[in-house]
């Protein structure tokens, strides 16, 4: 299959911000033409598993143990994956190479699609939406500051005039890759988005599309306190709230 134009340094290199931070002893899983150095908590076999994909600028470090043990207080399992060159994966970080990693994870760690919660913070969004549309029968699915309109953010920051791409060729590859209305039309299992009313960097306008698209049973959680980096510190107590009331619907819900 040819690479898409996505991938290419002046939009994938311009817009992905790889970090270099680690964890202590990741779990290395392969994905094919990288390794992914991801972190896995099982507190209880029997519990549902949040599968993790963090935002742009950030690393699973950033989570571990932190999110971990909230999780866990929370009866949750969690996997958090992590991008290809980021921590101490290998590989390079490419938009739409990227989109399979979550479920060669899934596959490699031995999960079944209806004992996840597959959860997408900003760019993770991109990823999350694409394991579900991989997976309909997935447990459930939770949106944090996610992406509605992934072109919009590309076209942001590519360099296309130094490497003689059309806009509508991009706009093309996007529909072809990142359609989010029509992935989240096909999604019915349960859907929580939760959003900042004062995002500085992803409009809550693409909350509200993304909420709007899906069919199932949803929710959109807006929140007056903080920012698109500040939202889980701001809402701590609200947050984790969230997370865990829809988890316990999520688990009520036949497989």
């Amino acid at each position: 299959m040819n690479a898409s134009i996505l991938d290419s340094p002046a939009i994938s290199g311009c817009y992905l911000f790889p970090q270099r931070r680690r964890i202590p002893d990741p779990m290395m899983i392969d994905v094919g033409g990288a390794q992914l150095a991801c972190h896995h908590h099982v507190s209880d076999p029997d519990n549902l598993t949040l599968v993790h994909f963090h935002g742009n600028g950030e690393v699973v470090a950033d989570y571990v143990p932190g999110m971990v043990d909230e999780l866990t207080r929370l009866g949750l399992n969690s996997l958090f994956v992590e991008y290809r060159e980021y921590g101490d994966s290998t590989g390079t970080a490419q938009l739409v190479a990227m989109l399979g990693d979550g479920q060669r994870v899934l596959e490699a760690v031995g999960l079944q699609p209806g004992e996840v919660i597959v959860f997408g913070r900003s760019i993770g969004s991109l990823y999350a939406i694409e394991l579900a549309h991989r997976h309909p029968d997935i447990g459930g699915m939770i949106l944090e500051s996610g992406i509605a309109a992934p072109g919009e953010r590309f076209l942001a920051y590519a360099d296309l005039r130094a490497a003689g791409i059309d806009e509508a060729e991009v706009m093309a590859e996007v529909k072809r890759h990142f359609d989010h209305r029509t992935k989240l039309w096909g999604y019915r299992q349960p859907l929580l988005i939760m959003h900042c009313e004062q995002d500085d960097l992803v409009d809550i306008s693409h909350a509200e599309r993304n909420h709007k698209w899906a069919r199932g049973y949803k929710l959109l959680r807006r929140f007056r306190d903080g920012n698109h980096n500040s939202i889980m510190m701001a809402n701590y107590a609200e947050y984790f709230q969230s997370i865990k009331s829809f988890a316990k619907l999520v688990a009520a819900e036949p497989n």
